[in-house]
């Protein structure tokens, strides 16, 4: 057993990633211009990570298979089973989807309804993949920015009053009901939602045009989805979520948690994203992608959201720690000045994603955008050959 080796990832090339952030991290050529999303390292049947082991190259879920004590360690494969986790390098350049994901209880319920309904796994239509939940902490790349939660009763309240189109909701809302507010206006016909939605929408585009408001403001976000239009008709609901969330600015290595049930979207920019293994996602708009309104209502938190951006805490004056309150999985970062060392512990499968500078890893020698995958049980020494930055995914 090695006590490192190289892990390749797999990009994905949705639509709303960008094209230049991703390619130039791990030195890609993209001379077409395709959008790079989404970078994934893990086990998810979508895209698995290659190994490269002394024997030449092999699946991540295969070599896990065969070897799971000796790289995830006892605890790790009794309560999990297999790697909990999957590890991702997002950039956002255009809007996500409004999306919740359910809690485990609740995964295992709506997939096993489905499983019985005799609904494909891979249809459309399809809300549960797994029976898994999908916790995630991101830590920002760069300036980040996301709808989080529900804003606090006093700012809703607010907001329902600023704008004379949402003024009628507030009869809905009364200062306490999230839910009674949001599944009014979800359950609403399109023609009601568009009356609503298309002043709206052109108060945005001329808010934006005269420079009146700026990112932190809904207006922003509402004209950028549309790309400074407005349209006839059939405007997406989720354009509504984007005036009752709230707005996050995240600077670079600072980081936010999301759990169950929480209402959110990536708006801009790139992060680090670690997230339990699964592929549940329940979305409320700002998406071509199935809506099914009656199941996101259900798996919901109607409660306020008091944003908490983390700043990390300092394990040691080379290592931070982002909060994060779920036994799937762990993320540090780790920060190295020219010629410093530092030695890594494993207490399960960990993985290293350097963004910056080159270090020596046991035998491996990594560069911005390389990925090492570290068996449980090794001590393993990095040394900087210049000034370099990584993430540390683990099993707590």
């Amino acid at each position: 057993m090695q006590k490192a080796y190289k892990l390749q990832g797999k990009h994905r090339h949705y639509d709303w990633g960008g094209t230049q952030f991703i390619p130039a991290l791990m030195g890609v050529e993209n001379s077409n211009n395709a959008p790079y999303a989404e970078y994934w390292m893990g086990t998810h049947p979508a895209a698995v990570s290659e190994i490269t082991t002394e024997q030449g190259v092999v699946l991540l879920d295969k070599m896990l298979a065969d070897n799971g004590v000796m790289l995830l360690g006892e605890k790790t494969l009794a309560n999990f089973g297999t790697l909990p986790y999957l590890y991702k390098v997002l950039d956002v350049a255009n809007m996500l989807s409004i999306q919740a994901h359910p809690n485990k209880q609740n995964a295992i319920l709506g997939f096993e309804k489905e499983e019985a309904a005799g609904i494909d796994l891979n249809a459309t239509a399809r809300n549960y993949k797994d029976k898994n939940h999908k916790p995630e902490v991101m830590v920002a790349l760069s300036d980040f920015w996301l709808l989080h939660g529900f804003l606090a009763p006093e700012l809703l309240e607010a907001r329902l009053k600023e704008f004379l189109y949402l003024n009628p909701l507030q009869a809905h809302f009364r200062g306490v009901d999230y839910e009674g507010l949001y599944r009014f206006f979800m359950q609403l016909s399109t023609e009601d939602a568009d009356f609503i939605l298309k002043p709206l929408m052109m108060d945005a585009v001329s808010s934006v045009k005269s420079g009146s408001v700026d990112k932190s403001h809904p207006h922003w976000w509402a004209n950028k989805y549309y790309n400074g239009q407005v349209p006839d008709k059939n405007i997406d609901k989720g354009i509504f979520s984007i005036y009752i969330l709230n707005i996050v600015q995240v600077a670079k290595y600072e980081g936010v948690f999301q759990g169950a049930g929480l209402l959110h979207a990536y708006l801009e920019g790139q992060n680090i994203e670690l997230m339990a293994n699964s592929d549940n996602v329940l979305r409320g708009g700002l998406t071509t992608k199935h809506v099914d309104v009656n199941e996101l209502i259900q798996q919901v938190k109607f409660i306020p959201t008091y944003p908490n951006v983390l700043k990390g805490e300092a394990l040691n004056e080379y290592e931070t720690a982002y909060a994060c309150p779920v036994p799937d999985f762990g993320l540090t970062k780790i920060t190295l000045l020219k010629g410093k060392s530092y030695t890594i512990n494993t207490s399960g499968l960990e993985m290293v994603l350097l963004t910056q500078g080159d270090i020596q890893l046991a035998d491996l020698l990594l560069k911005a955008g390389e990925v090492a995958m570290l068996p449980v049980g090794q001590s393993v020494v990095l040394t900087a050959s210049s000034d370099s930055a990584l993430f540390k995914s683990f099993v707590p």
